[in-house]
């Protein structure tokens, strides 16, 4: 095993991207991999309030997790926050067909909701891969977490 040098980790090319045929859209997209840093700040984006008050807001997520994770051939975002409600408004089974690979890309789970909703801090617990629900498991209001 060759241990790498903080040079290599960090010139390493490691946010892997994928190509999604969207008919609906009459195209494809280009789905890329979160940064650490964005996966932290759409995780936080989930969860609302403190304690036991916090609650998980899953409203219009498949829009928001598609809007940080669509970029074009040069690897810029299309979306920016604004461009949320505009996408929720899209066809469902087209968001959900980029959303499961944006999920896969990012190694999202429904297991790892939980996590979010069991730790009373407001971040995500350090074993926590993630802050979604799978696509079939999605709940289509907000809930309340109490530990």
């Amino acid at each position: 095993m060759t241990l790498l040098t903080k040079s290599a980790i960090l010139s390493a090319d490691d946010l892997k991207t994928e190509d999604v045929e969207v008919p609906e859209w009459g195209g494809a997209v280009r789905v890329r991999a979160f940064s650490g840093r964005e996966r932290d700040a759409f995780e936080a984006s989930l969860v609302r309030g403190d304690g036991k008050d916090r609650k998980v807001d899953l409203t219009n997520m498949r829009a928001r997790l598609v809007a940080l994770t669509v970029v074009d051939e040069t690897g810029q975002k299309l979306f920016t926050h604004d461009d949320v409600d505009l996408l929720g408004a899209k066809s469902g089974a087209a968001l959900d067909r980029v959303f499961a690979v944006a999920q896969k890309l990012n190694g999202l789970s429904a297991a790892d909701v939980e996590d979010l909703t069991k730790n009373s801090s407001g971040a995500p617990s350090a074993d926590s891969t993630s802050g979604l629900p799978l696509p079939s498991d999605t709940p289509t209001q907000t809930t309340s977490l109490g530990a």
